[in-house]
Formats: C-alpha cells, structure tokens, sequence
C-alpha cells in the first residue's frame, strides 16, 4: 500500500507543480495586458504623413489633458491610434510643417488616462456634456479598470497561501488556493467582456470611418488567454486537495481497520 501511496502523492505533486506553472504564466500575461497600449487598434488607410493642419491641431489637443472623449477619439480614428487600460497613443510625423515635405519618419505620442479619467462619466453623445450621462458605458469603464487589479490581488493571496501550505506540508490550504484563481479568472473573463461592449457601445456613438479599420490587439488577446489558464490552475489545485484529502481519509480508516 505504501507504494500506491507514493504514487498518489507523485500525481498530486505533479497536479500542484502544473498549476503553478499556469498560475504564474497567467499572471505574467495578465500584467503584460495591464501595462501594454494595444487593448485595441485603429489601422487608417489614408497615409497619416499627408495631414493638415487642422489634423495638427487635433493632435495637440489629443496630448492635452483637456481633450474629452469625442476629441481624442478623432484622432484616434486619423493617426492610427491604440487605446489601452492606461494610455492612449497616435502615431504622426516627426516634424510636421506646412513648410516640410511628407515624410516617412513617424513617432508614437502616448498619453496617460488620469485616475479622475478612468472614474470619468461617459456621455450619451461623446463630448457633449449636456447630453446626459451614459451609465452603461461608465460603469462598464470603470469595471475594465479595477477588475484586473481584483485579479492580480486574487492570484498574489492565492500564491501566498500556497507558500503557507508548503511551509505546512499540508495540501488542505490548496482548495482556498483554487478557489482565490476561480475568482480572479471570473474577474479575467469580466474584464473581457466589459472591455468589448464597451468598445462596441462606443463605435455605436461614435461610428468608424469609412477609410479606418478597427481591431482588437495583442494586449487583449493576453487577457483572453489568461482567463482560461487561471480556471484550469484553480481546478487542479481544488482537485489535488480534495483527493488527497479523500485518499487520507480512507487510509487512516484501513489502519484503524
């Protein structure tokens, strides 16, 4: 029996340490998502370096921290933009006078939302303060910015508990392991689903133009795959906690037998 014995805490061993490896993948892409600016990308087919010079002036009011929403998202449309949880970027000519030939040599302008941006209210006609406040799309802005801190913090809880459960040498703490990364991948999926019907409702204000293309980028993606990583690591380390627990039970029930 000792050697059955071993071999079932092989298969937990190697359930915990498969676990922890998709634990600490997802949250690797989950920072990575959080801290890159290519949540979603705007392609302009018309060449950016042929702009005038009310283009310019969109720009400068794009770096400001006065642009509203409508504002920053024209230019988004013209310079093709990304957008991410934290920053917004268009990509224009280096040197951009009226004077100066078209050129080829193109720089990224970035600028950071504010904490009062990201709790902002979203207006039913972007850019139009007396058009009343649009709920829908403010609460879904919110959500795309806290919930992948609830995550992150999620997962890190979860990992310090599994370092008490080594230091224990008991894999009981495990299932509140599992069940932190359940948590955090429904938060993962949420940040997902926020993140797309907001940029959907958005688009239904704001339509696309016809020479501008829209897509979702790698940044998103990371999310995406992070989600599924995060529920398979919690469902094995709930898994190899109560088997192990169960295959416990039964064998102190066969000694005291």
């Amino acid at each position: 029996y000792s050697s059955k014995g071993a071999m079932m805490d092989n298969r937990f061993a190697t359930a915990l340490v498969i676990a922890c490896v998709l634990s600490l993948i997802s949250t690797i892409y989950m920072a990575a998502s959080i801290g890159t600016d290519f949540w979603y990308e705007y392609h302009t087919l018309s060449p950016a370096e042929n702009v005038s010079e009310a283009s310019r002036s969109i720009w400068d009011e794009f770096v400001s921290e006065e642009a509203d929403e409508k504002t920053y998202t024209d230019a988004l449309f013209r310079c093709n933009g990304t957008v991410g949880l934290w920053r917004r970027c268009i990509t224009v000519p280096k040197n951009s006078h009226w004077y100066s030939p078209p050129e080829t040599d193109m720089i990224t302008n970035c600028i950071s939302f504010s904490l009062s941006d990201q709790f902002m209210e979203k207006y039913i006609e972007p850019g139009n303060h007396n058009s009343g406040t649009d709920l829908n799309r403010t609460y879904l802005w919110r959500l795309q910015f806290l919930l992948p801190f609830v995550s992150l913090g999620l997962m890190c809880f979860g990992a310090l508990i599994g370092l008490c459960a080594c230091a224990c040498r008991s894999l009981y703490p495990a299932i509140a392991t599992g069940v932190l990364h359940f948590l955090a991948g429904l938060c993962t999926l949420g940040l997902v689903g926020c993140y797309v019907a907001g940029i959907e409702l958005l688009h239904k204000k704001l339509p696309l133009p016809d020479d501008v293309r829209g897509e979702f980028g790698w940044s998103f993606c990371l999310a995406c795959v992070s989600a599924p990583l995060q529920f398979m690591a919690a469902a094995l380390f709930i898994w190899a906690a109560r088997t192990n627990r169960k295959e416990f039970t039964l064998l102190k029930a066969y000694r005291v037998a």
